[in-house]
């Protein structure tokens, strides 16, 4: 029973905030604001992917000293 009032609760919380974004975002749109959130999103992630591959250079470099 509280089960389903916690799921039943947590779709319209849900609901709600998908209203209160969707305000948000079609204001964002209209402003332009949106492609600078887009910007530094892929900046973010360009980022990161780029940490990642030299992490992955660096311990690939320190295993293969290690076998050695």
């Amino acid at each position: 029973m509280i089960f389903l009032l916690l799921i039943t609760v947590n779709s319209l919380v849900a609901q709600t905030t998908a209203i209160e974004n969707e305000t948000m975002a079609s204001s964002m749109r209209s402003n332009g604001k949106i492609y600078v959130v887009v910007a530094v999103v892929t900046t973010i992630l360009i980022g990161l992917i780029a940490y990642m591959f030299r992490v992955e250079k660096k311990i690939s470099s320190i295993e293969n000293d290690l076998k050695k």
